[in-house]
């Protein structure tokens, strides 16, 4: 699986603030409180799940932080841009905002 340069995974993963380097990409989540965190987390692994991707989760009181690189390649690849796209998805509907977002 080819790597893609983290200005590709920005472009394609849109503004939806997801923070991209040579170690991955990166995004926070302001939940608020554990149990929408748990909910957001719930989501996310059955995202995993689907796509085969599984991403570093980082759940806190009142954030989640998730990190996305496919090892087997060493970088990001179009599977990271996939699933930050499904995970950006499930996050809104679940009204669950960007830290540091308006």
């Amino acid at each position: 699986m080819d790597t893609i340069p983290a200005d590709e995974f920005r472009a394609q993963a849109g503004a939806d603030g997801w923070r991209a380097g040579d170690d991955g990409a990166r995004i926070d989540y302001a939940t608020g409180d554990f149990a929408t965190g748990a909910r957001l987390f719930a989501a996310i692994a059955e995202l995993a799940e689907q796509a085969n991707h599984h991403p570093d989760v980082d759940v806190r009181y009142s954030r989640v932080g998730v990190h996305l690189f496919t090892h087997s390649a060493g970088g990001l690849t179009h599977k990271d841009v996939e699933l930050a796209n499904r995970i950006s998805v499930a996050a809104d509907e679940l009204g669950i905002p960007v830290d540091g977002a308006p």
